[in-house]
């Protein structure tokens, strides 16, 4: 037999076999049809247990891969410090450059705070796509890229230079 919950009147509803489910709940005689019912089945412990497993193990294997670019990035600055260099005083200097920045992204892999490295133009090997919403280019061939540098895992990543972020938001937006 199958259950069903009356969204209305919260009311467990038993139906027949033989008739099968009604359109109407036999309580409250609202409607049972359509979006307004949600049929739940419930499964045995044994599989609530098991997918309650599954879902642990999956968090624990994205927490580990977490770990382990961490991991990979300390055992960069531990190199550099088995080399000789004083870690204090580098995270020291990070922290000096951090605080006069405008900008501070996240590293896309380890997360810890990028530093401004400088600007690069887009340079002459670079060709505006032509977009035919907004009938110009969405980035201009003089834009420059922000560059910055991971302080852990030394990752680089560019960005549009706040000029011409602004000139991109004016160009799709038409103004």
């Amino acid at each position: 037999m199958e259950t069903t919950i009356c969204p209305w009147c919260q009311t467990e509803i038993v139906w027949d076999e033989e008739l099968g489910p009604e359109e109407e709940c036999p309580y409250c005689h609202n409607e049972l049809k359509g979006y307004r019912t949600l049929n739940i089945s419930l499964g045995s412990a044994e599989e609530l247990e098991e997918e309650v497993e599954a879902d642990e193990e999956a968090d624990t294997d994205l927490w580990e891969e977490d770990e382990e670019s961490h991991l990979n990035a300390i055992r960069r600055l531990e190199s550099f410090a088995a080399a000789g260099g004083d870690l204090l005083a580098y995270e020291s200097g990070v922290e000096k450059i951090l605080d006069g920045q405008d900008e501070i992204p996240e590293c896309p892999h380890c997360r810890e705070y990028m530093m401004f490295a400088g600007t690069q133009p887009l340079g002459a090997d670079f060709e505006p796509a032509g977009q035919e919403a907004v009938e110009q280019p969405l980035v201009a061939g003089t834009a420059k890229l922000n560059v910055f540098v991971c302080s852990a895992c030394f990752h680089v990543s560019k960005f549009l230079s706040e000029d011409d972020r602004n000139a991109l938001i004016r160009t799709v937006s038409g103004q």
